[in-house]
Parts: structure tokens; sequence; C-alpha cells
């Protein structure tokens, strides 16, 4: 029996993050499911244009973007004139659209996907009644699923967990050697030991554990005298002269990279430029740039705390630590170290990401549910 789907975002290719990488990922699955189903499937977004779509993701025709006109957007997609079987919010933050759709399309099942910290919280009246209306609640990571229950009481049968994959067209290395350019760029030599950290660097979101790194940075110095740690994202004004004054009172100027915003083209080779990547995290939903490290070989130091456990596999394909444990990350930092990372190993490692965090494992789930319903 054909179906109408419909994926409602609040952005999805104007803008570079966690949550929107996923959406794209998501689109293309869904896209491809309905092509193989000769089902209808249609992205609706209220932040981008309809010339912000990144055409290798689906054709212009299933897509409209409604250039955060919020009116329109709420209007056209609440009373379309072919109401989809299943809508998918990707945010929380749309639940008056889901809550509209509800009351007009009774028959319409609503699913939402629950990604983080916008949903390990107490919430508005509008967001607690869309998560007692939906039909399906797909939680990015098993941590997500957990804060789910605690904080909302929700019956696990309508939580399940998808895990976030990596992007069909994100670049992969098949030379898994360290980049000559970035090594010149960057004044690295290739047997310099390089701590990599990738993150978006907002003062207000000063939970990435980056400064922990550089404390960590701060006291390993003394040990390597090749030690190089590239701190690499955008960051805001306040978060800038923040890290700087940090970078200046622990004194690791000559240690210390801050490259500022690098383009996604170019972020698989900082991959490769680098032996470890760390980022202990509190309050990651899942953490895509941890999947993405391990894509492209790199051993991984994440958090315990949150979602990024599910991105390393439960210790399977990366180390978690506790994030406020200071000596911890600094011996994880050394194990690491006092093991080379061979190419071998950079490939066994790229190997077995890629075989839990393929797009091919995303859609052959996703079908399920949506066959199922």
């Amino acid at each position: 029996m054909s179906k109408k789907i419909a994926l409602f975002t609040l952005q999805t290719f104007s803008d570079t993050g966690g949550i929107q990488k996923m959406t794209r990922t998501l689109s293309h699955s869904l896209f491809t499911i309905c092509s193989r189903k000769n089902w209808d499937f249609k992205l609706v977004s209220l932040c981008d244009k309809d010339t912000d779509l990144m055409p290798q993701y689906l054709p212009k025709a299933n897509f409209k973007g409604y250039s955060r006109n919020k009116l329109n957007f709420i209007l056209q997609s609440v009373f379309a004139a072919h109401k989809p079987d299943i809508v998918i919010l990707s945010h929380i933050n749309l639940a008056l659209v889901g809550l509209l759709i509800r009351l007009l399309q009774p028959k319409t099942q609503i699913w939402l996907v629950a990604h983080g910290i916008e949903v390990w919280r107490s919430l508005s009246y509008n967001k607690r009644k869309l998560l007692s209306l939906c039909d399906k609640i797909l939680c990015v990571s098993n941590f997500t699923l957990t804060q789910m229950e605690v904080w909302h009481r929700l019956p696990i049968v309508k939580c399940v967990v998808l895990n976030n994959v990596l992007d069909p067209f994100m670049h992969l290395p098949d030379n898994l050697n360290k980049p000559d350019y970035l090594l010149q760029r960057y004044g690295i030599n290739k047997t310099d030991k390089v701590i990599l950290s990738l993150t978006r660097l907002a003062h207000s979101e000063q939970y990435k554990g980056h400064e922990r790194v550089l404390k960590a940075v701060a006291e390993l110095k003394s040990h390597y005298d090749n030690l190089k740690y590239i701190l690499a994202g955008k960051y805001d004004v306040l978060e800038g002269e923040r890290i700087k004054k940090l970078i200046a009172e622990y004194g690791i100027e000559e240690q210390v990279i801050l490259t500022g915003f690098i383009s996604e083209s170019e972020i698989p080779d900082h991959f490769l430029t680098a032996d470890i990547f760390a980022l202990p995290s509190k309050k990651e939903g899942f953490g895509i740039v941890f999947i993405e490290a391990l894509a492209c070989g790199l051993p991984v130091i994440c958090g315990n705390a949150d979602g990024s456990i599910d991105a390393i596999r439960n210790g399977e394909l990366g180390t978690a630590i506790d994030p406020d444990d200071d000596h911890e990350l600094e011996n994880c930092i050394a194990a690491n170290f006092a093991e080379p990372l061979t190419i071998s190993k950079r490939r066994h490692l790229q190997q077995q990401c890629l075989a839990h965090f393929s797009e091919r494992n995303y859609i052959k789930t996703l079908q399920k549910m949506l066959m199922d319903d």
C-alpha cells in the first residue's frame, strides 16, 4: 500500500551542526526508501530557502523551504491538500505544528526525533502534550531514551533508539596518511603527537570539555616536547576570549592551534592530521563528530555521562572517561600515545565504524519501522 511521508524540520541545509547533519541524512534515507517503494516523500523546512537545498540529498520537487516565514510554514503544512500518513518532526520545537496536525488530521501518525539537551529537561505545556500524543519517538541514543523516561515518564514502548549514522556524502579517505598541506599550514611535523577537538565553541555551551583538554595539554607538555593540540571549530567572541585566556594562563601557546571555522570538505583531513580525537563532553545527545573521527581511522576519547557512549558502542570503538576527572583524561591521552597509530590500525578502526554506522543500516532500520506502521 502506498504511503505519504513528510519530514518537518527547523533547518537542514543553511547551517552546519549535528542536528542539521542528522536531518540531511534522515531526509536522504527517507527519500531513498520512498523512491524504492513508490511512496510520496516531502521535506519541509521552516528556516531554509528553496535555494539552500543540496541536491545530492533529494530533488527540489521533494523539498520546500519557508525562509523563516512561520505563519506560511504552519498554514501550508497543517492544511496541506495531500494529508501525510506519517509526519516526522525533527525537533521538539515543532510541537505546535505536531499538535495542530493531530487535531486536524487525527489519522496521521506523528513521530518525533529526540536528540539531547532539548528534551533532557522540564518542558512547556505544548511540548509535553506533543510527547503524550506522539505515536513514536526516535531517540538518537540509549542515553536519550533513558532521559525521556526519567524526565517525562513516557512508556518505553513508544520510544525507540535510532542511532545517528555517517552522512552518506561525507568523503571517507582511502589514503590514511597525514595530509602534507595541513601539516604545513599548522607547522606540524609528521612525528608530532597531535590531539584534535572539533566542536562548536559557544560561550553558552560550556559542556563540550575542550577546556579540560587544554588543561591536560598543560600537564602533558613536559612529557612530550612535540605535543600539539588542534582546537577546531567556529567560536563566538566571548568563548574565543575565554579560550585564549586559558591558553595564556596555562602557558601552552606553542602547543595549541586555534583554527576557527573549517569547511566540511577539510574535516576528514583534519581527522587524518591527528593521533587522538578528544572531546570529553557532558551533554551530547549522540555525538556525530565521534563517528566521523572513527570513520577516518582516528581513536576517540569521549565522556561517559551522555549519548557519546552509543557513538563508541559502549567502548568497543573508543574510550569513555569521567568528563570531570582530569587525571583520567591525561592518562588516557598518554596511553594512546604509547601505542603508535599505524595505518593498519586506522584502517581497522575505519572499517569497524562503517560496519555499524553506515546509512545502509540506517535505511534498513527506518524501512522496517515504516513498514510496521
